[in-house]
């Protein structure tokens, strides 16, 4: 009982008489008491600093002559340090308590004290009091909870600042006590506050966190139309409509709300999607004009030659061969070391002989047109090794249809000579205009 009066007493010491020294100790003057705390509190003898700095908590010197640049706040700080590392080398729980309960009761004299501004920033101390909550949680009933208030006075005051602290851990944790709260309203609308600011790191974060507030996709799209109807034409919730949409499989929707994005940002990206969708539907023709109109919106070459070669394939799916073959030299012009480009050029030839014995039986002239065919794919070869073998594969599938021996001897034809694919064969074929060997 003698041990536990004793205990109590030291508890009661520490924590009502933190401001009872109005004076510097042993009738020292005010720059000696000054200086001792201080150089006492740079070394780590908290117990020294604490003996010569109590004083200035109650006094409160707005400066000390011959001390330059004085500032009271920091002293402040300076004292809470003291108190909290006395506590971290107590090992009498009553005895650790004491010193954090002295150590807030600083604080609150010190935003009772202390204005914004004369080296007193609220932002500062308001996330310096939630980090000293955050920190002795397990001594102080409630911390975490009071942590999270100070954090939230700190967000309220700078938000970006916040946000920039710790990586974006403080706006982490105070989303994680929302969502655990169950406090969807509020989770949301501290995303949506703090989104335009975010990293990508964080943003991956509040992306994470919003999805699991809505366990159902259709929830979701609920939330997200209320949102859009208060904020008409917000791209970012437009998008995400449009991706859920597609998920739950409501073309019609998605497709709208693509157009809507491009309406609004006319991008690549966004006109490739409604490319995709036009392909999709069969709508060949509208596929090629978004592709036509994506060329525009983008300098990536490797975008271009690749775009450009997909418009030849559509034209050739359409039956236009002649503009088919346009494109597809013009993937060429952009990547002559691409074997995919010739590919497509033999492919087209190839079509056009099926093209032109529509309705009638092919004959020896119509059999030329695979030299020129071959010509492509032996290009592409050459070209572009890694297609190679896709060229091999097609040069079998053709290889039958070529002239045979009888055919050129019939015609005179002898293997290395120069032979025209053109109005010499047929009308049909003019447009070709191109100079192939006999093989």
């Amino acid at each position: 009982m003698k041990k536990y009066l004793i205990t109590l007493a030291l508890v009661f010491a520490v924590s009502s008489q933190a401001f009872s020294q109005s004076e510097p100790p042993y009738g020292m003057s005010e720059i000696q008491a000054y200086s001792i705390f201080y150089e006492n509190y740079r070394t780590g003898d908290y117990d020294m600093a604490l003996m010569f700095g109590k004083w200035m908590l109650e006094k409160k010197p707005r400066s000390i002559q011959g001390v330059n640049r004085f500032s009271l706040p920091r002293q402040f700080e300076r004292m809470i340090n003291v108190y909290a590392e006395l506590s971290n080398r107590e090992s009498d729980p009553s005895m650790r308590s004491a010193y954090i309960d002295t150590a807030l009761a600083i604080y609150d004299d010190a935003f009772a004290n202390f204005e914004e501004g004369d080296d007193f920033e609220l932002y500062t101390w308001h996330f310096n009091r939630g980090r000293f909550y955050q920190e002795h949680q397990g001594i102080i009933r409630d911390g975490m909870d009071l942590a999270y208030e100070q954090y939230e006075r700190a967000f309220e005051l700078d938000p970006e600042r916040l946000i920039q602290a710790g990586d974006g851990y403080y706006i982490q944790i105070m989303l994680n006590n929302y969502v655990s709260a169950n406090d969807r309203d509020r989770a949301l609308e501290f995303i949506e506050t703090v989104e335009p600011m975010a990293t990508a790191a964080l943003q991956s974060v509040l992306d994470e966190a919003r999805d699991g507030l809505f366990a159902d996709p259709e929830e979701r799209i609920g939330f997200l139309e209320a949102r859009l109807e208060a904020n008409p034409g917000d791209i970012a919730i437009t998008t995400e409509l449009a991706s859920l949409y597609e998920n739950l499989g409501m073309r019609a929707k998605a497709i709208e709300f693509a157009e809507k994005i491009y309406e609004t940002e006319k991008t690549f990206p966004n006109v490739r999607r409604l490319a995709d969708y036009a392909k999709a539907d069969g709508q060949n023709q509208r596929a090629i004009r978004y592709l036509q109109e994506g060329l525009e919106l983008t300098d990536d070459i490797n975008i271009r030659k690749n775009v450009t070669l997909e418009i030849a394939e559509l034209y050739q799916n359409e039956g236009n061969l002649r503009t088919a073959r346009q494109f597809a030299r013009q993937a060429i012009n952009l990547d002559r070391n691409w074997g995919q480009p010739y590919i497509r050029m033999s492919r087209i030839y190839a079509a056009a002989v099926s093209q032109c014995t529509s309705g009638r039986q092919m004959d020896r002239d119509d059999r030329t047109v695979y030299w020129l065919v071959m010509d492509y794919l032996d290009r592409a070869a050459s070209a572009d090794p890694s297609t190679a073998a896709a060229a091999a594969r097609e040069r079998q599938s053709y290889e039958r249809a070529m002239p045979t021996a009888e055919d050129k001897f019939f015609r005179g034809w002898e293997t290395g000579d120069e032979f025209r694919i053109g109005t010499n064969l047929s009308e049909c074929y003019a447009w070709i205009d191109e100079t192939t060997r006999v093989r």
